[in-house]
């Protein structure tokens, strides 16, 4: 007798909530009028970073925050809702673990994005941030030989970062 009205419980609780969880997955974390977004071009201010890395950048966030949100791209800056800027202001290495005699053991890539959301459809309401973000790798390699599995772990934590942004309760 327990476990039926156990049972009933759990059916009414699970049917009570499965309307507005189940049938209606599109977040709400941001506006309902906000169906596009548009990244401008990603300008590299420092001398360090690879030649294509702006534009490396752009593709991964453009595909996480489709992969992650129910915004659509947009072709032109115009038609979107969302507008992303970003510089990158930092990527640089330094040495992470010393050892006795001065020997590195690790060294640490990072890299700074200042990042700059604006919402046109809301009166130009903007929020910048930055987001920087490392890797640690072995000294006894060179940048050169890990730098792209690195660049591919950074470039996830920054673009987590802008999506995290976006759907944080505007």
């Amino acid at each position: 007798m327990k476990h039926v009205g156990l049972f009933a419980c759990l059916i009414l609780l699970l049917s009570s909530c499965w309307p507005t969880v189940f049938m209606n997955p599109r977040d709400k974390s941001f506006p309902e009028d906000w169906k596009k977004f548009y990244i401008n071009p990603i300008e590299v201010t420092t001398a360090t970073a690879p030649t294509s890395y702006g534009a490396t950048l752009s593709e991964q966030m453009r595909t996480g925050i489709q992969n992650n949100t129910s915004l659509k791209l947009a072709t032109k800056a115009d038609d979107a809702q969302v507008q992303i800027s970003s510089v990158v202001s930092s990527y640089s290495t330094t040495p992470v673990a010393v050892q006795q005699g001065d020997q590195t053991t690790q060294n640490q890539l990072t890299v700074n994005v200042q990042v700059t959301i604006t919402t046109p459809t809301k009166g130009l309401e903007e929020i910048k941030f930055n987001s920087s973000r490392f890797a640690v790798y072995s000294a006894d390699k060179q940048l050169v030989d890990v730098e792209q599995d690195l660049l591919s772990t950074i470039n996830q934590q920054i673009v987590q970062d802008v999506v995290n942004k976006l759907l944080s309760n505007w």
